[in-house]
C-alpha cells in the first residue's frame, strides 16, 4: 500500500510541475509579446512624429490621436502581463478580517 502512496504522490508531483509550467511558459510568452508591441508602438509613432516634424511644425500636432489612443491599449496590455494574478496570504486574510467586521 505505501508503494502505491508514493507512486500517487510522485504522480501528483508531476502534474503539478506540468502545470506550473506551462503557466510559466505562458506568462513568458505575454510579456514576449509585449515587448514586441512596445517597440512597433515606439517605432510607428516615432514615425509619425519625425513626418509631422517635417511636413511643418507650425500644424496642429496630430501624431498625439495615435500615441494617446494606441497608449492606452499598450497600457491595458503592459497591465494584463505584469499585474500579480495570485494574492499574498497577507491580502487574502486582510480580506478575510475586513468581511468579519
Amino acid at each position: 500500500m505505501a508503494i502505491n502512496d508514493t507512486d500517487q504522490a510522485a504522480r501528483d508531483a508531476a502534474a503539478r510541475e506540468t502545470v506550473v509550467r506551462e503557466q510559466a511558459l505562458k506568462q513568458l510568452k505575454k510579456r514576449r509579446d509585449f515587448y514586441g508591441h512596445l517597440l512597433v508602438y515606439a517605432l510607428v509613432n516615432g514615425f509619425f512624429v519625425v513626418l509631422w516634424a517635417m511636413i511643418d511644425v507650425h500644424v496642429f500636432f496630430w501624431p498625439i490621436f495615435p500615441i494617446v489612443g494606441w497608449g492606452i491599449g499598450l497600457a491595458l496590455n503592459a497591465w494584463d502581463v505584469f499585474r500579480r494574478d495570485q494574492f499574498t496570504e497577507e491580502q487574502i486574510q486582510r480580506e478575510i478580517d475586513r468581511l468579519r467586521s
